[in-house]
């Protein structure tokens, strides 16, 4: 039986291919940034907390009903959606 053909690859230049792997260099977060990132998140957690141990004690959580949930996930995620930007 013949043998096929063998096609050579193309070659690719040096300069496409290193460009993108080449990336730039960034800064690392500031200690600021994580500390806030971590408050937002402990501060979430403590608010649900809080509402679940003492909402008969402190008049405006418990009025607040359900909207604590809210509240409290919501800066669970703030903090969350922080991480993304943490280098």
């Amino acid at each position: 039986m013949p043998k096929s053909k063998v096609r050579k690859k193309p070659e690719v230049t040096g300069g496409s291919r290193s460009a993108t792997r080449q990336q730039a260099y960034v800064e690392p977060s500031s200690p600021l940034y994580v500390t806030v990132m971590l408050g937002f998140m402990l501060l979430g957690l403590v608010w649900l907390l809080v509402y679940y141990l003492a909402q008969n004690h402190i008049a405006f959580i418990g009025a607040l009903g359900a909207w604590n949930f809210l509240i409290g996930f919501g800066l669970m995620i703030v903090g969350l959606l922080m991480t993304m930007r943490w280098r």
